[in-house]
């Protein structure tokens, strides 16, 4: 069985600070002196210079290396809880991973090991707090903007719905001929007609063949005629024809 091994691990989030090496020096010291005093030696020190704590620890460079190496009965070291992790959620989410492969974490700002002591549990669940709290605000931020987005016709996602595009700034636009083909099947559905009727009409009319599904759904969505002209399609293309009640 392979020696257990010490890791370290140090982060910078701009250039300047790494090029002036001072802030990664004094964490990269903290980590050395921290392993002494629990009788340990730092056999490597993974350095992150100018990389943004919101980059997940399994997206850097060194955070990579780092995880590869890892193996049950080693010890990471790092002097903040936000040198290795975005926020609570990627903390919770890497701590669940590293106690499953059985590496002791220790966090100098927190206390020490955070994974196998009695600091653990307490660590644990104020994360997990701190983290119910950032999904909250990230629910709470999509809503916002997607209800903004909807206010302001913006298109959301998903299948665009019959009779629109999405225009060139985003926004829902209406789609001429679809618009057209939408009124004539609700005017042929408001005549009496079938769904397999309007369906054939459409094909003929339009050259368009929807499913029933489909047809059902544009029916229910579609804005009804013009007002005065409930026997002529938007176009202007004179009477729409009637068609006879077949299932």
């Amino acid at each position: 069985m392979a020696a257990m091994a010490v890791y370290g691990y140090a982060r910078v989030s701009t250039s300047r600070q790494a090029e002036e090496g001072e802030s990664l020096d004094v964490q990269q010291r903290t980590a050395a002196g921290y392993a002494l005093m629990l009788g340990l030696t730092v056999d490597r020190m993974f350095v992150e210079r100018g990389v943004s704590g919101s980059i997940p620890l399994s997206e850097r460079t060194e955070g990579m290396a780092l995880l590869a190496v890892l193996k049950p009965g080693d010890v990471l070291i790092t002097p903040k809880l936000d040198r290795l992790f975005r926020s609570a959620l990627d903390a919770l989410d890497v701590l669940a991973k590293l106690k499953a492969r059985d590496v002791s974490l220790h966090m100098i700002d927190l206390g020490g090991d955070v994974t196998g002591n009695g600091i653990s549990k307490l660590v644990f669940t104020i994360l997990s707090a701190v983290a119910e709290a950032e999904r909250d605000r990230i629910r709470e931020r999509v809503t916002q903007v997607k209800r903004d987005q909807r206010q302001r016709n913006r298109y959301l996602g998903g299948i665009v719905p019959f009779g629109f595009r999405v225009g060139n700034d985003g926004c829902l636009v209406p789609d001429a001929a679809e618009q057209v083909l939408m009124a004539h099947a609700r005017a042929l559905r408001a005549d009496g007609a079938t769904l397999r009727a309007i369906q054939a009409v459409l094909e003929l009319r339009h050259g368009r063949k929807l499913s029933l599904d489909a047809l059902h759904r544009v029916l229910a969505n579609a804005a009804r005629p013009p007002e005065g002209t409930p026997n002529h399609d938007v176009a202007g293309n004179g009477p729409i024809a009637k068609v006879p009640h077949v299932d």
